[in-house]
């Protein structure tokens, strides 16, 4: 009797735990410890990052730091991480095609004055 208890019990706990990370994926991307020293060689390595505010489900203020398929949760506040952030932003932003818009707008109107 006391097997098929336990045996009951574990398939339950492995039907609860399959359950629950499919219906809240987000709750098990969580950090539980951060870094708070990083590598200048996995700085440089970094193909993207996210941001995890300490709302919500997960309870630590953290930068996750994607490297060839590893992640490595660090402290937002070190230097060297904000100034990549700066870094990967500033390239996001450069990468975009600039419009032109206004500076056509003023010479199509130059012309229609003369």
């Amino acid at each position: 009797m006391d097997v098929k208890l336990v045996t009951a019990l574990a398939l339950l706990a492995v039907a609860v735990s399959q359950t629950s990370e499919t219906l809240f994926p987000g709750a098990f991307d969580c950090c539980t410890k951060i870094s708070d020293e990083i590598p200048k060689g996995i700085l440089r390595r970094v193909r993207r990052f996210e941001i995890q505010e300490a709302d919500g489900l997960c309870h630590l203020e953290a930068v996750i730091l994607h490297v060839k398929g590893k992640k490595f949760c660090v402290n937002p506040w070190i230097r060297k991480v904000k100034k990549m952030i700066r870094k990967i932003k500033h390239k996001i932003h450069r990468s975009r095609p600039h419009v032109r818009r206004q500076r056509t707008r003023m010479i199509k109107k130059n012309e229609q004055k003369q």
